[in-house]
């Protein structure tokens, strides 16, 4: 783990609404970073351009939207190079479908920069699913799935970019980020804490 604190990095990029989702996602997971592990945090987030050298300091990130992703010749070059360089980004749909503007979109510029079929389907058995807690079936349900928002469909996978057989981008139509988008003090009312997956992808982009 990294000896300055972990820095939970929210990419802006031009098109699109990149600040979908509310800044309490981020403090909740932070949150539990400090409740579950021993990996020191920054306790507020941090925007960065994704066309800035900035990025380059930071092991994650994350990247989200309703609308078009069209990234400039500048955040593509950023992006490829960011990923390449062994990089972690985390893509999350906030429409949680598979035909709406934001998939499309974003997977048209994962073409792009990575070439087709770059962005693949990850089993159940990867690694990720079993990082700190473990997930035997996948990836976790989310409720704006099981309310018959989107496209009223479960998504039984993630998606990712791989690169030297790690995983650089991480793919999501779930919309986790609306699902972990509440005061962290109100975990206490949940059965059962729907952020521990969270940990497990914000602990295997730190290793």
């Amino acid at each position: 783990m990294p000896a300055a604190p972990f820095t939970f990095v929210r990419l802006k990029y031009q098109s699109g609404d990149w600040d979908a989702v509310d800044e309490r996602m981020p403090a909740n997971l932070l949150h539990s970073l400090v409740q579950y592990t021993t990996v020191p945090v920054d306790p507020k987030e941090k925007v960065v351009a994704l066309d800035s050298p900035e990025l380059f300091n930071y092991p994650f990130c994350y990247l989200s939207g309703h609308r078009l992703v069209q990234f400039s010749a500048a955040e593509k070059k950023n992006f490829i190079q960011y990923v390449r360089n062994g990089g972690f980004v985390f893509v999350d749909d906030c429409n949680h479908d598979i035909d709406g503007l934001f998939a499309r979109s974003f997977e048209e510029q994962m073409r792009q920069c990575f070439g087709a079929g770059a962005l693949k389907k990850i089993p159940k058995t990867h690694p990720i699913y079993s990082q700190f807690f473990k997930f035997k079936d996948g990836p976790p349900n989310t409720g704006f799935e099981l309310n018959g928002w989107g496209d009223d469909l479960v998504h039984d996978y993630l998606k990712a970019v791989e690169i030297k057989g790690r995983i650089g981008v991480l793919y999501s139509n779930k919309d986790y980020g609306c699902e972990w988008d509440y005061d962290f003090r109100n975990k206490r009312f949940l059965a059962e804490d729907n952020t521990k997956f969270g940990v497990n992808i914000l602990l295997y982009a730190l290793t």
